[in-house]
């Protein structure tokens, strides 16, 4: 695959990446860190990368482990999982801080949530995979996914319920 080509397959789902390792790595910069590193390894293997049928899937799992072997290794005293939060402009400042607080304990929630549930919640809410690519991409049945992904969900409602209905205690 020549460089243009590899630009055009590749660049396109870099920022999926980011979030991914986003997600499961503390900062912002371990984040970029880790896409660069994937970004790297994708180009070492440039010339085997025909052989693949979904390059996108494929740099996902390469994500979705690298962070995971990132965060067992020694390095990884001070990881934790974390999420960006996207801000819209045009609401009210009320609004605003409401929905961060609501973001802010949604990420708090999802930390204490299994590992496979947060990957599938990820993958599904966020990125907007659909069950199919979750299934190959976390080498699940398509009934583990449906079954984490509604835990999950359930968990996270009955969570800011709570959070909402007594206040922050």
């Amino acid at each position: 695959m020549k460089q243009t080509e590899f630009l055009n397959v590749v660049m396109p789902f870099k920022d999926k990446l980011y979030r991914m390792a986003k997600r499961l790595l503390v900062s912002r910069e371990e984040a970029e860190d880790a896409t660069q590193e994937i970004l790297l390894k994708l180009w070492s293997k440039n010339e085997s990368m025909g052989e693949y049928k979904n390059v996108e899937a494929f740099a996902m799992t390469m994500t979705k482990n690298f962070c995971l072997d990132r965060l067992k290794s020694k390095q990884a005293g001070n990881l934790k999982l974390v999420h960006s939060n996207y801000t819209d402009e045009t609401v009210s400042l009320q609004k605003q801080l409401e929905a961060e607080d609501s973001i802010g304990w949604m990420e708090r929630i999802m930390e204490d949530l299994p590992e496979q549930q947060k990957m599938v919640l990820q993958l599904r809410d966020v990125e907007q995979y659909e069950f199919e690519e979750i299934c190959d991409l976390l080498d699940m049945k398509p009934t583990a996914v449906r079954v984490a992904l509604s835990r999950a969900r359930k968990t996270v409602r009955d969570e800011l319920t709570k959070k909402h209905s007594y206040g922050i205690g």
